[in-house]
């Protein structure tokens, strides 16, 4: 799915209303209509209050579509609408439109003192502001958003919780409403995709609204969210007559003394995940475990018994994955600037061999062309320096990866995936459950053994970070949040593989 900004989505409006075609207020009431039925959950009950917070534009005049809609179901419903004398047309037309059924229950907030009461248990909707904003909500406006936001009601907003920009960083102090559900127009907007933002849109639906799909199509973006299909179109089929040669040969370069878990989970995860062959290059003291744990896996043993000190003979491996539970001691450091000299094709870099790259920067250079990075955000910030804001850190993470030509798999609630032609996807996989040490360790193995198969780098951590989040779903079903494990998550590759090859969805993240 594309994202598009701000001055996209006008656009894709306008040229909607002039092709379809569709007067402007008929689409607004279509976009209304898509948001009346989705409040019907949360409007159980018939006899729930239902405040509404109508701006001046046309996220006020959807406000007041709502409101006529909720109204003649026989919801309780006031509206309470900023003052002023230039309002949008279609905001006007719909604002005289309820006050013709319903002018008691029309309210119209000139200052402070006019502002309710709010009970908690109210259902509060918010359309004061909408993708137009480009400046601070202030005055009465963000008395009102502080009012709504103080007042502990479950707050719904229309397209955009008021007063968050949709493409770029709001200031600390600016007012902006704190949502427990968005319900956006076509489109998840940008801001909706970093971290920061979340304690403002709560969770999000993205309702289509029949915007052009001729537009859509035809209009550029370098953002993206990726969506099952997205998934599904990359994933390769299998032949009948396949052997194990053809889906290449992965060597996890891993552990250390008291981290062979993160060794046998990579291992696992890259076995799961259809590499053919799977090599695992330990240190002596995990042979036995590995032996144990997975006899799938085939091993090679470094002269140190504690870390990775040397490196073998890697010319016949498909790619590489280095990095879970190596350590950072000199010998490794060393080691790891030998193999990144040896080996030219793409590989995945995860863990402690991003914090040796940071201690190292030289490192950098030797990096394989197209190879996956995948830091979460202190490792991250080890690499290219701290950010203010995930707006800074997402520009940072497209530099890095334009400047260094790999793909950077920025990993998050909302992990990111950074290329070197300047593009960014958003993941739409994944839950709390997986934030737990390891779970990077199991990301690690699915993208080795995905580029071991021959995808395209980017094609790979596409689909490997949606399968991985996609496993986490799964396992989240059977053991919950809190208990889950990334063993657990490993075990759930092979249904995600079966969900995303699927027709029908049996589980939507």
């Amino acid at each position: 799915m594309k994202i598009l900004s701000a001055e996209q989505i006008r656009e894709a409006d306008k040229f909607t209303i002039e092709n379809e075609p569709i007067r402007s207020i008929d689409l607004m009431e279509r976009a209304a209509d898509t948001i009346y039925w989705e409040l019907m959950g949360p409007l159980a009950f018939s006899d729930t209050k239902v405040k509404i917070f109508c701006g001046t534009g046309n996220n006020g005049g959807d406000g007041f579509v709502i409101a006529q809609k909720l109204f003649n179901a026989g919801y309780d419903v006031n509206v309470y609408a900023l003052a002023s004398d230039k309002r949008s047309v279609d905001c006007q037309t719909n604002l005289d439109a309820f006050k013709g059924i319903a002018a008691d229950r029309l309210f119209i907030i000139k200052n402070e003192k006019n502002l309710p009461k709010i009970a908690k248990d109210d259902i509060i909707i918010d359309a004061i502001f909408g993708t137009g904003l480009n400046r601070p909500a202030d005055g009465i406006a963000a008395q009102m958003i502080d009012h709504i936001n103080k007042s502990g009601a479950e707050i719904y907003a229309v397209d955009m919780p008021s007063g968050l920009y949709t493409d770029k960083a709001n200031n600390e102090e600016d007012s902006i409403i704190k949502a427990k559900k968005t319900y956006t127009f076509q489109f998840p907007k940008l801001s909706f995709l970093l971290c920061e933002n979340y304690i403002y849109t709560g969770n999000w639906s993205a309702l289509d609204i029949g915007l052009s799909e001729e537009f859509i199509d035809k209009t550029e973006t370098n953002y993206f969210y990726i969506q099952k299909k997205d998934a599904k179109k990359i994933l390769k089929p299998r032949s009948k007559i396949s052997h194990k040669g053809m889906y290449g040969h992965a060597l996890i370069w891993t552990g250390s003394y008291g981290k062979m878990g993160a060794a046998v989970l990579a291992s696992n995860a890259c076995l799961r995940s259809g590499a053919g062959l799977t090599t695992a290059y330990i240190p002596g003291c995990g042979y036995e475990i590995m032996q144990t744990a997975l006899p799938e896996v085939m091993v090679l043993v470094d002269d140190n018994k504690k870390m990775l000190t040397n490196v073998p003979e890697v010319t016949n491996y498909t790619t590489l994955g280095i990095g879970p539970g190596i350590g950072t001691a000199i010998g490794t450091k060393d080691a790891l600037a030998k193999l990144l000299k040896h080996f030219k094709k793409p590989v995945v870099l995860d863990a402690d061999a991003l914090n040796i790259l940071a201690q190292d920067q030289d490192l950098l250079e030797r990096i394989p062309e197209n190879s996956i990075l995948t830091p979460h955000p202190k490792e991250f910030s080890r690499l290219a320096g701290e950010s203010k804001n995930d707006w800074e850190r997402m520009g940072k993470a497209t530099l890095f990866a334009t400047d260094h030509t790999c793909i950077l798999v920025l990993k998050s609630a909302m992990t990111s995936i950074h290329t070197p032609d300047g593009k960014v996807y958003f993941n739409s996989t994944g839950n709390p459950g997986m934030a737990k040490g390891a779970s990077g360790d199991a990301l690690t193995g699915i993208l080795t053994a995905l580029l071991a198969q021959d995808y395209e780098p980017t094609d790979a951590a596409i689909l490997g970070v949606y399968l991985h989040g996609l496993a986490g779903d799964l396992a989240k079903e059977k053991h919950g949040i809190y208990s889950m494990t990334a063993g657990d998550l490993i075990e759930e590759i092979g249904e995600s593989f079966i969900n995303t090859l699927k027709k029908t969805i049996l589980l939507e993240p």
